[in-house]
């Protein structure tokens, strides 16, 4: 919205400013995080009337859960979109089709979202760990995500048709230390765009069982992919790393930079121990507009190094159930595996720290293929 200032540059020099993603990604992320901070208090006390008794707590869980976390609000997701959505449209490039990436994903955070709130109102209102049915949440996600793939492609074609990329890339695949190969994969994009999305989101989801265990890992992958989008939308950059340039994507800074800001303002309520818990309705949403981003930019696969704890976690679930439907036994304590670790002794403190530095570590990795081509 501010961008359009940049139209009366000519009268006022220091409006430029607007033209800049730099500038205008910062002050996505001060935005957000004054907004967070502003109105955090006022969302966690309604939502503490709201639902009185706060998140249901597994009682297959572990047992100090039920001490520690029993009557905290849940829902606090929607601080961060709120924050994130309001900053991002004040901030970003909304025209077509140089927000087009922006708009496709806040399409896939907000659907992803409510998806989410709807989850979490059905624990709430029935005092059930059971949402509603996973096949349907299921569905419903894939079909947000199909949509914005289409999307994505249409905007890479418009983007061709302005004679700004020389040839459209979305459908394609780009494999990292490899500069010149990008097999098309066709209408089959719009199955594999979709899984990336779909298994981002649920997988953030999965993490979020810890006091601040989410959110951090999610800001750090957000940052990366910051850099990213801001690499692979410019033809300089990109042409540097020899990685794809996709145009329109470095708008994405500026998401990316509310998102931040938004989770650092979060992160202050959410702190161990927490006033409020993010819920399906800011897990799915951060994870989905990490996939989403991360197949605009070309980046598909490096997301699997960035969001490494984010895979860990859904693996160790997928593992844990097929053992024992196979075998009848468990190979962890408890899934997903940071309550494996609580099982084993570790402080919940010691668990969040921990894995908060394994997504640093990974995201310098997946900083690093940006070069070594």
């Amino acid at each position: 919205m501010l961008y359009w200032l940049t139209e009366f540059s000519y009268l006022f020099g220091p409006l430029n400013l607007f033209r800049y993603i730099t500038f205008r990604a910062a002050g996505a992320a001060a935005t957000a995080l004054f907004f967070v901070f502003f109105f955090g208090p006022n969302i966690i006390a309604a939502l503490r009337l709201k639902q009185g008794k706060g998140q249901p707590i597994r009682e297959d869980g572990p047992a100090s859960h039920l001490l520690t976390k029993k009557g905290t609000p849940t829902m606090g997701g929607l601080m961060i979109l709120a924050g994130t959505i309001v900053s991002t449209l004040l901030w970003a490039r909304l025209s077509w089709p140089f927000g087009g990436y922006v708009w496709t994903t806040l399409f896939v955070t907000i659907g992803f979202g409510a998806i989410g709130f709807y989850d979490d109102y059905l624990k709430v209102t029935k005092q059930s760990h059971k949402g509603f049915s996973g096949r349907a949440r299921l569905g419903c996600e894939t079909l947000v995500a199909v949509i914005a793939c289409i999307a994505m492609v249409m905007i890479n074609n418009s983007f061709v048709a302005l004679h700004v990329a020389s040839a459209p890339i979305q459908t394609h695949l780009a494999i990292p230390f490899v500069k010149d190969f990008l097999p098309d994969l066709g209408i089959f994009f719009f199955a594999f765009g979709a899984f990336i999305i779909v298994a981002s989101g649920n997988a953030v989801n999965l993490t979020d069982g810890l006091d601040g265990l989410a959110i951090v890992p999610s800001m750090i992958a957000a940052g990366t992919f910051a850099i990213i989008a801001y690499a692979a939308g410019n033809l300089i950059f990109s042409s540097y790393l020899g990685i794809n340039y996709v145009p329109g994507t470095g708008e994405l800074f500026i998401v990316c930079g509310a998102m931040m800001g938004a989770g650092l303002g979060f992160l202050w309520f959410n702190a161990p121990p927490a006033q409020i818990f993010m819920g399906d309705t800011g897990s799915l949403a951060l994870g989905g507009l990490i996939g989403t981003i991360a197949v605009a930019v070309k980046h598909e696969i490096v997301l699997a190094v960035v969001g490494g704890l984010f895979v860990l976690e859904a693996l160790s679930v997928i593992v844990q159930v097929a053992s024992f439907k196979l075998t009848g036994k468990r190979v962890f304590r408890m899934a997903p595996i940071h309550h494996h670790f609580e099982q084993l002794g570790w402080s919940e403190s010691q668990i969040v720290v921990r894995f908060w530095i394994i997504s640093f570590v990974l995201a310098l990795v997946g900083l690093a293929t940006l070069k070594v081509r």
